[in-house]
């Protein structure tokens, strides 16, 4: 655990190593089997999958962007540009956007396992099932990491987590956690999903009212919840810039003089979550039609 979170070169070799992802991902099933989500030892192995996880669009090599990723159409020689997704051109991501994703291999090998449906579904059993912060944690952080990005796997994993796996009630009610840290990396997981436009019908109807229920009445009281409330914020705009109809849900929600108080205060301190308010609400102010209800 503590090896996964030593850098790139760290996570790259502990990547590589034969046998060890499909180890880890081994126990974690057979903990959940024997209904013991609990044990310190899942904790563990779910802490080095989340640290393992991270940037691994970026840090995967080539040759996997090449066999796995790249799609079923032909992509002109002008379009490609070398290195790893980070590195690719709009026009290519759009046209990644626009292609059905690869078919999933029935019987993943290490590294492959890390973005597998089968480990996401994993991630979000323990979530629901396990009573450990951390444990909660990681496996929110993970699914946080997969779908952080734009190209084809952070796309796939989030259709995943929303569509196939029914997983916006499990992460839903971490937004009511008790612990900090576990509400924070919900409400990151969700502003991630929430990028996907065709994903955000299905958010807005099963989340945007707890969203809502949980931004503060004011200013947040801590550095933790400053950065949950700009999140909340940023992933309502997500919600909302394109839709009346869910600008709408966030009024009945009575979001509104939430957002509002959040925006006017000026200190420093919580200037994030203020700034992340006013974008918020400028963009909430695009839907003309929605004028005589916002002044109500």
């Amino acid at each position: 655990r503590n090896m996964s979170s030593a850098g790139p070169e760290g996570r790259k070799k502990m990547r590589e190593c034969e046998g060890l992802i499909d180890s880890l991902v081994y126990y974690i099933q057979g903990a959940i089997a024997d209904h013991e989500p609990n044990d310190k030892a899942t904790e563990n192995c779910v802490c080095i999958l989340h640290n393992l996880s991270y940037q691994l669009e970026i840090e995967l090599p080539e040759s996997y962007a090449q066999s796995i990723y790249m799609q079923r159409r032909n992509i002109s020689s002008n379009d490609k540009t070398p290195g790893c997704f980070g590195t690719r051109s709009r026009k290519v991501k759009e046209k990644q956007q626009d292609t059905p994703l690869p078919e999933e291999k029935s019987n993943p090998k290490g590294v492959e396992s890390l973005w597998h449906s089968t480990l996401i579904r994993i991630y979000l059993s323990l979530i629901a099932k396990s009573t450990r912060n951390y444990t909660q944690e990681a496996s929110l952080g993970a699914l946080q990491n997969l779908t952080a990005g734009t190209g084809p796997m952070p796309l796939a994993v989030a259709r995943t987590v929303v569509q196939k796996a029914n997983g916006l009630p499990s992460i839903r009610a971490m937004l009511h956690a008790s612990h900090p840290a576990v509400k924070k990396t919900a409400v990151s997981l969700l502003r991630n999903l929430s990028r996907n436009t065709s994903l955000q019908s299905d958010i807005a109807r099963e989340v945007l009212p707890d969203l809502v229920s949980v931004l503060p009445e004011g200013v947040p009281g801590s550095d933790v919840a400053c950065d949950t409330t700009a999140s909340i914020c940023y992933t309502l705009f997500n919600l909302t810039q394109g839709s009346s109809h869910h600008a709408r849900l966030l009024l009945s929600a009575h979001g509104l003089p939430k957002v509002i108080a959040i925006s006017i205060n000026d200190s420093n301190m919580y200037s994030k979550a203020s700034r992340a308010a006013s974008v918020l609400l400028y963009s909430l102010w695009s839907h003309t039609d929605l004028h005589s209800a916002y002044k109500k």
